[in-house]
């Protein structure tokens, strides 16, 4: 029996980019950019997390080992604090020196799909803080020292290497005659002071470094595309970032903007001839063709191999003639018409959108049937399976003794990314 063509036909997803322009703020708000993306790796099929792509500056640059161990990344953004008038000698109030208190608890933000507007929810909290801090010449200060590391810390009790409670030692420490360069792990929201020793005219901090941890959305759950949102925190006395009520900050603000770049990947491979599909009974036609015994049906399993890293739908976009509401067969003679079945096994990390596995998920044509799957991980060229049946109920009429024809017939399959 001789059974024609089966075509298939497939979409794949394209990942569009865009520019996004930042948000104008008010004047005096710092701004700065935060990027990552997903790319599904074939080398690493289960890391289904973004990337954080943004350029490191500041404290991460000096200890990136340090940064990787503890997933945490840093940048350095232009706002300047000055003191408004001096620091006295022994303060009493932590807020008349030098103190640092910065946003530690986990802030949440909504980033959107730049064309679908889909929302998805990211997390980031500041891990640590520093600057440099500079001001006269510090052996004059204290009246004399056997070297300057000594003068710094005789200004201040302690050196600024060792970070005063809660704050946490980082490693990063560097000083000239009148500067110092420091680091701090934050890992509470109580601040962490200083108290100068010795009267210190005026104080300037340079710059403000500050390191974050991120934690974003499953990528494998979004849209292709670019995801854009923005987080401001308030810089100041008494505001998310408080370095006290003397140091006034040259920014009332700095923001984050978020960019998330979502690449997802949709292909689906045939082997070749495999647009071809001929239906065959279970040991083949001999027991037909010698015996007269009409086989129990006729199939063919198909098998491709599919890449997938987001949702998609597979559906039958064409299928003739059909028959009985579902697709079907024809002979050449006398148009007489059989039913054929089309089902679809996924491969392992495939599963419906209820996280079931697919095992031979009915297909049928048109848009109201089409199915929805989602990986659990990056799937990369694992095989699934097409199947194709003519089912026992139309054997009857399909082979007759005595009778010699053939069927044949055309399916349209997609699968397609946008869903």
């Amino acid at each position: 029996m001789n059974v024609s063509p089966l075509a298939t036909s497939r979409r794949f997803l394209l990942a569009a980019v865009v520019l996004v322009a930042s948000t104008v703020l008010p004047a005096h708000a710092e701004q700065v950019s935060i990027t990552a993306e997903f790319k599904p790796d074939s080398s690493y099929p289960h890391r289904n997390k973004f990337q954080n792509t943004t350029p490191p500056s500041g404290y991460c640059t000096y200890d990136p080992v340090q940064c990787e161990q503890n997933e945490m990344f840093s940048l350095q953004v232009p706002i300047q604090f000055n003191s408004r008038t001096p620091i006295m000698a022994n303060h009493a109030s932590p807020r008349q020196g030098a103190t640092f208190q910065v946003p530690t608890q986990w802030r949440e933000l909504t980033v959107y799909h730049e064309t679908t507007r889909e929302p998805e929810t990211v997390r980031v909290r500041i891990v640590g803080i520093g600057s440099r801090y500079v001001t006269e010449d510090v052996m004059k200060l204290v009246g004399g020292a056997a070297d300057y590391r000594i003068a710094h810390n005789l200004l201040w009790g302690s050196s600024w290497v060792n970070a005063p409670a809660p704050c946490l030692y980082s490693g990063v420490g560097f000083y000239s005659t009148n500067s110092y360069a420091f680091f701090w792990k934050t890992p509470s929201a109580t601040a962490c002071t200083k108290q100068a020793r010795f009267d210190v005219p005026w104080l300037r901090l340079e710059f403000l470094d500050f390191a974050y941890e991120l934690e974003t959305p499953n990528p494998l759950g979004m849209s292709s595309g670019r995801y854009i949102g923005s987080l401001t925190y308030s810089v100041g006395p008494n505001a998310d970032f408080d370095f006290g009520d003397v140091m006034i900050p040259s920014s009332s603000s700095l923001t984050l903007n978020f960019n998330l770049d979502v690449q997802h990947t949709l292909k689906v491979d045939i082997p070749p001839g495999g647009e071809k599909i001929r239906l065959v009974p279970a040991g083949g036609w001999q027991s037909w063709l010698q015996a007269g015994r009409r086989p129990v049906n006729l199939f063919r399993d198909q098998t491709f191999n599919i890449s997938a890293s987001s949702r998609f739908k597979m559906q039958i976009i064409a299928c003739g003639p059909g028959v009985n509401g579902e697709c079907g067969l024809r002979d050449s003679k006398d148009n007489r018409r059989v039913e054929l079945h089309i089902s679809v096994s996924m491969p392992n990390g495939i599963t419906d959108l209820a996280g079931q596995p697919v095992k031979r998920a009915r297909l049928k044509s048109g848009n109201a049937n089409a199915l929805y799957f989602k990986p659990g991980f990056y799937v990369d060229r694992a095989p699934g399976t097409l199947h194709f049946e003519v089912p026992p109920h139309s054997m009857a009429n399909m082979l007759q003794p005595g009778v010699s024809d053939s069927y044949s017939g055309t399916v349209v399959v997609v699968w397609d990314s946008d869903i």
